[in-house]
């Protein structure tokens, strides 16, 4: 059963991780029923999940590396790195003081609900404005601020949190916003991934699942690469709406259940 359980939260975390509706805050409702997992549980199987980024745009990814003298790979390789620098900086701050995440639901669903208006409304605000696919030093800033907002409130989503913070920001174009917020999730979730395994090896007394955390990632990689090719060709022609109206009902849905005492 405890591997049924690890299977259902793999698939969660696939198909969540990358949608703007908050994989944290998916996985923290989910272990009310299936049983809590620790921290590094929830970070790790992420991993799969942006493996299956990792895969999808590999082709974008070696002409960045590898066409770093082209004057536009290189502009936008330096911001993707300016704005891992200010995530990774700001969370290891975090970290040295000791920030816990909430594992209520109650703020995960007021995140939902108010972050599903913000969605709404930053969409609105963006398409009244002249298009735009080109990707500022402006919008590396706010998107690098945007991933520690959203890893200090469960159930914000990163990929919430940073396509939209690159559309009011100036690349209001919906499938460039949402590349440079998926390419720069890569090395911000590997670098956490690592993180805590290299905590949880240096931990004495520490144990850990290791065959559970491999099927979850496993399954991870696998849901989450269906759910981002699905969403990268749901963009093309729709807008993030259907998305901020699941998080609003979700959200008030678990409001209620909470305040019946039911979570």
């Amino acid at each position: 059963m405890d591997y049924l359980n690890t299977i259902a939260l793999g698939v969660i975390e696939g198909i969540t991780e990358f949608l703007p509706v908050s994989s944290t805050g998916h996985l923290i409702i989910a272990e009310n029923w299936l049983g809590q997992r620790s921290e590094m549980f929830n970070i790790v199987i992420q991993a799969g999940a942006i493996l299956a980024v990792t895969l999808i745009y590999w082709r974008r990814i070696l002409s960045l590396l590898f066409g770093w003298r082209d004057r536009d790979n290189r502009d936008y390789l330096m911001k993707l790195i300016a704005a891992f620098l200010i995530t990774a900086v700001l969370g290891l701050i975090a970290k040295k003081l000791n920030f816990e995440l909430p594992t209520s639901v109650t703020p995960v669903a007021w995140a939902l609900v108010i972050g599903g208006f913000w969605m709404m409304g930053a969409e609105r605000i963006a398409a009244r404005r002249p298009p735009s696919s080109t990707v500022t030093w402006r919008v590396a800033v706010v998107v690098g601020l945007a991933q520690i907002v959203a890893g200090i409130f469960p159930g914000t989503s990163r990929s919430a949190a940073t396509i939209f913070a690159a559309m009011l920001a100036g690349t209001n174009n919906r499938v460039a916003a949402t590349e440079f917020a998926f390419l720069l999730g890569i090395p911000t979730m590997y670098a956490a991934s690592g993180y805590e395994v290299l905590k949880q090896i240096n931990d004495a007394g520490a144990s850990a699942d290791w065959g559970a955390l491999a099927i979850a990632f496993a399954v991870s990689l696998i849901t989450a690469f269906v759910a981002v090719k699905w969403l990268l060709g749901y963009i093309q022609t729709h807008r993030y709406t259907l998305f901020a109206i699941y998080r609003i009902v979700l959200g008030v849905l678990l409001l209620g259940l909470s305040a019946a005492g039911m979570l």
